[in-house]
């Protein structure tokens, strides 16, 4: 069975985009980004934080809005979206988030700021320069590394004119000091490092095209890295995650299907050096063989739901979590608004984040139906579950709001 809880706590807004990262004190602070729609104008930064002792999240709040990045960069910001959370070798929080001026989000560019008391003031936002020419179209998504000497290594991609892969190096100061770009990952985009040996990682990433997910692998450090290749593992064109345990053991969140966001599962597997009995993890077959978790997933997740039937598999689920009736609507309604045609809606679980905390948990953080942010807390060292469609085999930890 897994624990789940609902992190994001205003009704009626869209969001997306969550990672997290565990705090000195045990607890958990997680971000997305909330508001009317993705790309608004209103959209803004959110947080909330984990309790270590009780095991609930606390009320959002906001971090950082799209008048408040303004000011901190000294220039017009049409819309916000993407951040991510990390700690940084000399253990302060940084937080990267994409920001676009002009255009769509292939103009992007990427914003970054940094707390030194676990995220609760943050430095006035800087933009990170990637290119002297324009400095457009990085963006972020992947989970950073922290490097041994102080530095970080932060995956990023572009999506203008054509779509890659890059992996920077930025110093304590937030500057980028080198970048190496992931051969032949045209079409791919949001790159997730899983680093196996202090020379060897694998970089996986979504898939442009819609077909299968990408990978590819470096055995120097990251100062080169083989040619992007289609793993057996479908990609719908969707966010990825992973996260390499104490253990060795690696695990990656992904909608397992070629064209839709109807089920999301985890995949679990041993190092690429030392693979688990029954699994293929050498150059031959990223995660090919690894076992399967399934999280969430529709009844029928080749079809869409009639507009009754999915507000009946919303409502059960927020009903459960102890939501009232008319924040119920809120949420439903906001869900039906990104996901429904007039008739029909598609079930969504996407864009996933993991994190390992000190305890050996494993925590998965992802988008509930773009309505609502949720958690899954589960230990790695117990037998897969068996979760039935629509989650109604998850256990829901009672809220506190």
């Amino acid at each position: 069975m897994l624990d789940a809880q609902f992190v994001s706590s205003t009704p009626g807004q869209a969001v997306h985009a969550a990672s997290m990262v565990e705090l000195l004190n045990g607890s958990l602070r997680a971000v997305w980004f909330s508001g009317s729609r993705e790309g608004a104008g209103d959209v803004s930064v959110q947080t909330a934080v984990m309790d270590a002792a009780t095991l609930q999240w606390g009320v959002e709040s906001t971090l950082f809005e799209r008048h408040q990045i303004e000011r901190g960069l000294w220039r017009y910001v049409k819309k916000i979206g993407n951040p991510v959370i990390a700690r940084a070798p000399d253990g302060a929080l940084w937080l990267w988030m994409v920001n676009v001026s002009l255009g769509g989000w292939a103009g992007s560019a990427i914003t970054w700021s940094r707390s030194t008391d676990e995220g609760i003031s943050w430095s006035q936002p800087r933009r990170l320069v990637t290119s002297p020419f324009l400095n457009i179209s990085t963006l972020v998504k992947g989970a950073p590394l922290a490097l041994a000497d102080g530095q970080i290594a932060l995956p990023v991609y572009h999506e203008f004119i054509t779509k890659l892969g890059e992996i920077l190096r930025i110093d304590a100061q937030g500057r980028v000091v080198d970048k190496v770009r992931i051969p032949g990952s045209q079409t791919s985009l949001q790159p997730v490092v899983l680093v196996t040996s202090p020379t060897s990682a694998d970089v996986y990433m979504r898939s442009g095209n819609a077909k299968a997910l990408m990978a590819s692998t470096t055995d120097d450090a990251g100062k080169t890295w083989t040619t992007t290749r289609a793993t057996a593992w479908p990609n719908p064109d969707a966010s990825i995650a992973g996260v390499v345990t104490r253990s060795g053991v690696q695990w990656l969140a992904l909608n397992p299907a070629t064209n839709h966001r109807q089920i999301l599962a985890l995949l679990r597997t041993g190092s690429r050096t030392e693979p688990q009995p029954g699994s293929q993890t050498d150059k031959k077959g990223y995660f090919e063989g690894a076992s399967q978790w399934i999280v969430e997933s529709s009844a029928t997740p080749t079809t869409r739901l009639p507009f009754e039937d999915y507000e009946r598999v919303l409502g059960r689920e927020l009903a459960a979590s102890g939501v009232a009736q008319n924040q119920i609507s809120a949420y439903v309604a906001s869900a039906r608004r990104q996901l429904c045609s007039p008739e029909s809606c598609w079930l969504e679980f996407s864009y996933p984040h993991l994190l390992q905390s000190r305890d050996g948990y494993i925590h998965l953080i992802y988008t509930w139906h773009r309505t609502r942010i949720k958690h899954i807390r589960l230990d790695p060292l117990q037998p897969a579950p068996t979760v039935q469609p629509t989650g109604v085999n998850v256990v829901h930890v009672p809220p506190t709001h």
